[in-house]
């Protein structure tokens, strides 16, 4: 078995590992189904199987230093792209210019958020008709579990290989993360890597997510204030549930948190794994004597967190917790993305991205 060096183990950092891939079937998006020695599931970007429908490869072992699934998972596609760079090149050699738009959300496996990504799929669609617009989840946990059931879906770093190896030229990824936290972070890192590639992409740009500028943190908390129901009255409180995260991008919360309650001393914003709390909102609702709140996720899909950690009956939830307290709950279980005014802000750093590509050639 031949062995091939990755070319990019400069963003490695750790140890060393090894993945090995060997073909199966091919897949329903006209790749190549693998798995890793570690047991990731692939979809490989492959030319169209010979006219007898059967063409199949066995990969080298790539060697790559252990680190975090989104590094390793950028330099595998990467080294995968490499093995297979003969019928890549061919494919540049007689291509051209082809744009299209790759949307990235961290993913949600519960299906009735899925909602939320339908609604920003079709304002996008109506936004660029004539463009075609692939998915990425950046939450491996995500992916795997929806492999399980079935459903393959794939990451960034899969979705720009099968993009490069389609031929495409120009491409606009848009993050559908709320804050530049690790999701982001990684998914900068993965962008970077294949403008670096020399049969890639010739030409990529990052959308923001939603919070970025002061400009967003104001626009946001205008339409997450819109957004409330009519239905709450002055004297019940509101509190958004974000993620939350220990990365440094936490700091958009506190400052989403500060810029809502200036706007409406009622109305929270607390987070399941960061900063604020719910214990640090509780003080003020015991201190504001508040008996009723309405529970709104400040996430883009109202998945697992808002169903059980925010409304769910188990004694930890928010819900039962402010029960405890007294409080009566009324939980609205749509996610930021079911909301066209948060959509439009999204759109807006798409069309950001689309303006810092080079014109297409007519």
């Amino acid at each position: 078995m031949s062995r091939k060096t990755c070319p990019y183990d400069n963003v490695c950092s750790k140890g060393n590992g090894g993945f090995f891939a060997d073909g199966t079937t091919w897949g329903k998006y006209g790749t190549l189904a693998a798995t890793c020695r570690k047991g990731f599931s692939l979809l490989l970007p492959l030319t169209a199987p010979s006219a007898e429908g059967n063409s199949m490869m066995r990969s080298s072992l790539v060697p790559c230093n252990r680190v975090s699934r989104s590094r390793r998972a950028v330099c595998l596609s990467i080294a995968l792209l490499l093995l297979f760079s003969s019928s890549i090149a061919s494919a540049h050699s007689s291509k051209t210019d082809k744009t299209g738009i790759l949307l990235v959300a961290f993913g949600s496996s519960v299906s009735q958020a899925q909602s939320s990504f339908s609604n920003i799929d079709a304002k996008v669609r109506a936004a660029y008709p004539d463009i075609p617009i692939y998915w990425a989840y950046t939450s491996h946990t995500i992916r795997a579990k929806l492999s399980k059931e079935g459903k393959e879906l794939l990451s960034p770093a899969q979705a720009l290989a099968l993009m490069a190896a389609q031929g495409y030229t120009r491409v606009a990824v848009q993050s559908l993360h709320t804050i530049p936290g690790e999701e982001f972070s990684n998914l900068e890192k993965t962008v970077q890597a294949f403008r670096s590639f020399p049969d890639g992409i010739a030409h990529i740009e990052l959308g923001a997510p939603l919070l970025l500028t002061t400009s967003d943190l104001e626009k946001t908390t205008d339409a997450l204030l819109a957004d409330i129901p009519t239905e709450r009255r002055k004297d019940e409180a509101v509190i958004f549930m974000g993620h939350g995260t220990p990365h440094p991008g936490n700091v958009y919360y506190i400052a989403m948190q500060e810029m809502l309650h200036s706007r409406d001393a009622k109305v929270y914003l607390a987070t399941v794994e960061g900063t604020p709390d719910l214990d640090q909102v509780r003080t003020r609702l015991k201190r504001d004597k508040i008996k009723k709140v309405w529970l709104m996720p400040f996430m883009s899909v109202a998945g697992d967190h808002a169903r059980n950690d925010m409304s769910g009956p188990e004694d930890d939830s928010w819900a039962s917790i402010l029960k405890k307290d007294g409080i009566s709950c009324i939980s609205v279980l749509k996610g930021t993305a079911e909301y066209d005014n948060v959509v439009t802000i999204w759109l807006d750093h798409l069309d950001q991205a689309f303006k810092r590509l080079p014109t297409q050639p007519k």
